[in-house]
């Protein structure tokens, strides 16, 4: 029988795969949304390191090896998760974090909401999720099922642990003492069945694992992207095939996406997104420990510790939904500086999508009066401050305006308040705003 080697590169698959024309115009505009997807909401993820030796394994085509992932149900497991993001995203300052209702994380013992004990409460699932949006963590995680769902995250000198079990939902932060409790809501239960509660809480932390973001870039595979089979490693002690996942457009300011599939359950075990810029991986999640075996009924029993203050996660919602609805015409305020209020939202002005598929770039019209306007009117306030220390100025037959730039996803913020976002590079930014006059 044919082997699979190590380094070596099977058949090249394009994505088509005999699919629609539908389908596959679906797709184009899917990737790039998959990618700021698994930028922003994943977010996190020290490398798990591949262990030593790559095996020998069958032969397989990368249109088989993604069917394998796509047939995978496996409902149960436990293991030792190993995260790292590097966005490249500058600090910042405490006023200028505070501009934007910015606060102290969670592991700091204290969050914006400790003194209400509000939902952002350093034990809130919302709050750790801030956390795990750069630098490296550990997560201990383990599942039974849809209705069961441990993670923890470990810190040097605290623990952080989120327990899902039925329709309770316990968040408990060790170094403050702090719990969190809230419940699934009854009508949730359809979304239960696919792996979410409901509620927006424990589901979240669920997604930082590697088998949500390789689903979510494979679900995305189009005719713009080649997929190989680049051979095999060891990760998590366990036999795995290489899929190689790459843009074949330029423009695209992701070089790769390499996910390790665990060759006798298709479950992903590490995912790893590389910018074209060179350097560590800009998102790295993946599986140093792995056991399929049913984890113990105890897993998911949680009962808050003796002393400790416990937050009611419903009613701190609710609180928080009305303190959203003051937030949000504070924020409108600030936006309206720059043209981005949406006024115009509703006059054929507002959100398009110019190009496709990897190089897809997000068009928000403005309303005339973008940041060059808004300094000129005086704005002295620290969001202007931010904004002016970040962006880089470019011109071009658009006119001129400022680029904000990260190691994968780039904006360019026009002086009429248009915005043109994407994992693009600067010149694709250009040709957008040129384009759309």
């Amino acid at each position: 029988m044919p082997r699979n080697r190590p380094t070596q590169v099977t058949d090249e698959w394009d994505g088509d795969g005999g699919r629609s024309a539908k389908r596959r115009r679906t797709m184009r505009y899917a990737i790039p949304a998959a990618v700021v997807g698994v930028t922003a909401a994943s977010i996190g993820l020290v490398p798990a390191f591949a262990g030593s030796g790559s095996p020998d394994l069958p032969k397989i085509s990368a249109q088989d090896l993604i069917a394998k992932v796509a047939a995978s149900d496996v409902q149960q497991l436990s293991g030792t998760v190993r995260t790292s993001t590097d966005l490249g995203l500058p600090a910042l300052s405490g006023a200028s974090a505070g501009t934007f209702g910015g606060g102290s994380s969670g592991q700091s013992g204290k969050g914006t909401g400790d003194k209400d004990g509000g939902a952002s409460s350093s034990a809130s699932p919302q709050n750790q999720l801030k956390d795990l949006a750069s630098g490296s963590h550990t997560l201990r995680v383990a599942a039974d099922g849809p209705d069961k769902q441990r993670v923890s995250v470990v810190g040097k000198a605290a623990e952080y642990n989120l327990v899902h079990n039925g329709r309770d939902i316990w968040g408990y932060d060790s170094k403050s003492n702090t719990a969190y409790h809230s419940t699934v809501p009854a009508e949730a239960g359809k979304d239960r069945k696919h792996g979410t509660d409901g509620s927006g809480t424990s589901g979240d932390l669920k997604n930082a694992t590697p088998q949500e973001l390789a689903k979510k870039a494979l679900d995305a595979v189009g005719d713009s992207t080649s997929v190989t089979v680049d051979g095999t490693a060891k990760v998590a002690g366990r036999d795995a095939y290489q899929l190689s996942v790459k843009p074949k457009q330029a423009g695209s300011t992701v070089d790769s996406i390499r996910i390790s599939v665990d060759a006798e359950t298709g479950v992903p075990l590490k995912f790893t997104l590389t910018p074209k810029g060179g350097g560590a991986a800009a998102v790295d999640v993946g599986f140093t420990s792995v056991d399929f075996a049913k984890p113990a009924a105890g897993t998911f029993d949680f009962k808050p510790p003796k002393g400790a203050k416990v937050v009611d996660g419903d009613k701190a919602r609710a609180q928080q939904r009305a303190e959203g609805r003051r937030t949000a015409e504070d924020l409108k305020g600030i936006l309206g500086q720059y043209g981005l209020d949406g006024k115009n939202a509703g006059k054929g002005k507002g959100v398009d999508v110019i190009g496709s598929g990897w190089t897809s770039i997000a068009h928000l019209k403005g309303a005339g009066s973008g940041i060059s306007a808004a300094t000129g009117k005086g704005a002295t306030g620290e969001a202007a401050k931010l904004l002016d220390s970040l962006g880089e100025r470019v011109n071009g037959k658009f006119g001129s305006g400022r680029l904000f730039s990260t190691r994968l996803v780039n904006a360019l913020v026009t002086d009429d308040g248009s915005v043109f976002a994407g994992a693009v590079d600067k010149e694709s930014l250009i040709k957008a705003a040129e384009s759309a006059q």
